[in-house]
């Protein structure tokens, strides 16, 4: 599967209590697809990955997954500084549909080369 075209990094929007805002979140991709992207990214550094809880981390990708039903591809943000972390949101999402996910490069404990190699295997 390739993935060409523009993708939107998208933010999460939060409530003025902190609570993340599902309602913005929704409009925030109907935008998107109306503007015209290839597909979005939720839950990226710039959709507050580090911030959110898990719950929420996996309600946002549902939530863009949903509203955007197949209108455009969906990368989902389940990259962690942790690998057990990132296999358990990656396998997560899947069951939502996503067309792919992002992933990191552990950004506290810095593998080496072997180490980065087991990361992202």
């Amino acid at each position: 599967m390739y993935f060409t075209g523009v993708y939107t990094a998208l933010v999460t929007p939060f409530t003025t209590s902190g609570e993340v805002d599902y309602e913005k979140l929704a409009e925030l991709v109907e935008f998107n697809i109306a503007g015209g992207v290839s597909g979005i990214v939720p839950v990226g550094t710039t959709g507050e990955s580090p911030t959110l809880r898990t719950d929420e981390h996996l309600q946002v990708i549902k939530t863009v997954t949903d509203v955007a039903a197949g209108r455009v591809k969906i990368m989902a943000g389940t990259g962690a500084n942790s690998t057990a972390e990132a296999i358990e949101l990656t396998a997560a999402v899947k069951e939502f549909g996503v067309d792919g996910t992002l992933q990191v490069t552990p950004y506290y404990n810095k593998p080496n080369d072997v180490g980065l190699i087991q990361h992202f295997a």
